[in-house]
C-alpha cells in the first residue's frame, strides 16, 4: 500500500491520489443517497435529453445516475486510470481526460453542469467563467459532496477515527471552505455574479460497512496515510466486524446569470 506524501509528519492532500487507487475508488466509494436524486428531479435537472457536463467524474458514481435518467453526458476527469474505467463502464459517455481548467467545452453546449465531490479541487476563478460560457442561459450548476462522518452523530467507530486524526500535528487542508460550510461554498460559487443561488439542501444518511469495505474506502481518502487506514480497519474488527457510518451530503444549486 502506497503512503501519502508527507510534510512535517502529516499527510498532504494529493488530487491524483484517487487515480492511483482507481480500482478501490470504483469498488468502495458509496453511491449518493436516493434523496439527492429525487431533489434534482424535483428541480427539473434530471430531465431526459438534457446535455450535462460533469467535472471530476471519477469512475462514474454520479455519471451513471445521470445516464440512467436519460441525460447526454460529457465527463471531465483528470486521472487517466479513472477516465479509462469510466469509458469502460459507460461507453455512451464522452470522456475528456484532463482537468476542468484545461477542458475545451463548447459555447452554450450544455443544459446542466455537475461537480460531485470534486468542487474543492476546482480553481473556480477559471472554472466558473468557463462554465458560464459553456452553459445555455437559465441552466444550472449542481454541486454536492459526501462528508464521510456526520458530526452530529457520535459512534464508537467515529470516536476511534477521531483519535487517529487527533494525533496528526496539523489537519491536512483541502482547498476551499470546510466540506460542511455550505454558506461558504455558496459565496465561492456566486462570487463575481456569474451564478446565482437557487437552493441548498442537506441529506443525512447511513450505510453499514465491514472491515474490508472500510479499508477500501479509507484507502481512497487523499488525507489518510496507509498506517491510519490500517488502524481504522482494525477498529472495525474490534467493534464486531461491521459499523454503521453516518454521512452528510450537502447539495448546492446555482443558476447561470444572464449577465455579465
Amino acid at each position: 500500500m502506497e503512503n501519502l506524501p508527507m510534510e512535517a509528519g502529516n499527510p498532504m492532500v494529493d488530487p491524483m491520489h484517487f487515480d492511483r487507487w482507481a480500482g478501490a475508488y470504483e469498488r468502495f466509494r458509496p453511491p449518493y443517497p436516493d434523496a439527492l436524486w429525487e431533489r434534482l428531479r424535483d428541480l427539473g435537472l434530471m430531465m431526459p435529453g438534457k446535455r450535462a457536463v460533469e467535472l471530476g467524474a471519477g469512475s462514474g458514481q454520479a455519471t451513471a445516475a445521470l445516464v440512467e435518467a436519460g441525460l447526454s453526458v460529457t465527463a471531465v476527469e483528470p486521472g487517466p486510470n479513472l477516465a479509462g474505467r469510466l469509458r469502460a463502464r459507460l461507453p455512451q459517455v464522452t470522456v475528456l481526460t484532463g482537468t476542468a481548467e484545461e477542458a475545451e467545452l463548447p459555447e452554450a453546449g450544455f443544459d446542466l453542469a455537475v461537480a460531485a465531490t470534486s468542487v474543492h479541487w476546482l480553481n473556480l476563478e477559471i472554472v466558473l467563467p468557463k462554465l458560464h460560457r459553456a452553459l445555455v442561459p437559465g441552466s444550472s450548476f449542481a454541486v454536492w459532496r459526501t462528508a464521510f462522518g456526520d458530526p452530529t452523530v457520535r459512534t464508537r467507530f467515529r470516536e476511534r477515527t477521531g483519535q487517529i486524526v487527533g494525533r496528526r500535528r496539523a489537519a491536512p487542508a483541502r482547498p476551499g471552505p470546510d466540506e460542511l460550510d455550505t454558506a461558504g461554498w455558496v459565496r465561492e460559487l456566486t462570487a463575481g455574479g456569474l451564478f446565482a443561488e437557487v437552493s441548498t439542501d442537506t441529506f443525512r444518511w447511513s450505510i453499514v460497512l465491514g472491515a474490508d469495505e472500510v479499508h477500501g474506502l479509507f484507502s481512497t481518502f487523499s488525507n489518510w496515510s496507509a498506517a491510519e487506514v490500517e488502524e481504522a480497519t482494525q477498529a472495525v474488527r474490534d467493534l464486531g466486524g461491521s459499523v454503521t457510518e453516518h454521512y452528510v451530503t450537502p447539495l448546492i444549486v446555482v443558476e447561470r446569470a444572464a449577465f455579465p
